[in-house]
């Protein structure tokens, strides 16, 4: 699969990259978050992080004063397994060199809200590198690029908490899986025993 880069043109679809955020504290800090071998982990909030200066430029320059939480996902992981999209963009910090598959909302189709996975496309986002990943933006966690990961991942406070209502099953609802959190899954990502919805169709991406 071509790797491309963040940097590149064909990513502007999916984000963009910000350059005027420091994170260089944040990252530092990164380095005392787990990275587990052969797992992912993905913590919504982190209270050591959200502490640092650079939370409230976050939450009142690029979300414009919403409310926001600071986490990570950090891991060791090399499959496609589900993507997933918010109602809004997630803004991801790569610690560590890593690779994200993503696609457009757009392709979903509008009628089962299945997803080919041919459709995925891979690109690097270099150690240091803050990106916008867009509310239409399929994703879900990194890929190594060399090694273990280390990302931050912001996104408006709730996001990915337990659901307090429920909805049936039914049309898009079938994806809703947390609090601002719709999500497909690949039938072989394990992920129907949790209720996922098995809606990416071809092959579950290794790199």
């Amino acid at each position: 699969m071509k790797i491309q880069n963040v940097a590149d043109e064909s990513f502007r679809k999916y984000g963009k990259v910000i350059k005027n955020v420091d994170c260089t504290q944040l990252i530092e800090e990164m380095g005392k978050t787990p990275a587990p071998d052969g797992e992912v982990i993905y913590v919504p909030s982190v209270p050591e992080l959200e502490a640092l200066p650079v939370y409230a430029e976050l939450r009142d320059r690029v979300y414009g004063g919403m409310p926001i939480q600071v986490g990570y996902c950090n891991g060791d992981n090399n499959k496609l397994n589900a993507l997933e999209y918010h109602r809004d963009s997630e803004i991801n910090v790569a610690c560590t060199d890593l690779i994200l598959l993503i696609g457009s909302e757009q392709d979903m189709d509008p009628e089962t809200y299945e997803y080919d996975t041919a459709k995925v496309e891979a690109f690097l986002v270099p150690a240091g590198t803050v990106i916008e990943v867009y509310s239409t933006t399929l994703h879900y966690a990194p890929c190594n690029a060399g090694g273990k990961f280390r990302c931050v991942v912001v996104l408006p406070k709730g996001t990915n908490e337990a659901l307090k209502v429920v909805p049936e099953k039914d049309e898009e609802d079938a994806l809703l899986f947390a609090v601002n959190k719709w999500l497909i899954a690949h039938p072989e990502s394990g992920l129907e025993k949790d209720g996922a919805f098995m809606g990416l169709k071809g092959e579950n991406i290794t790199l």
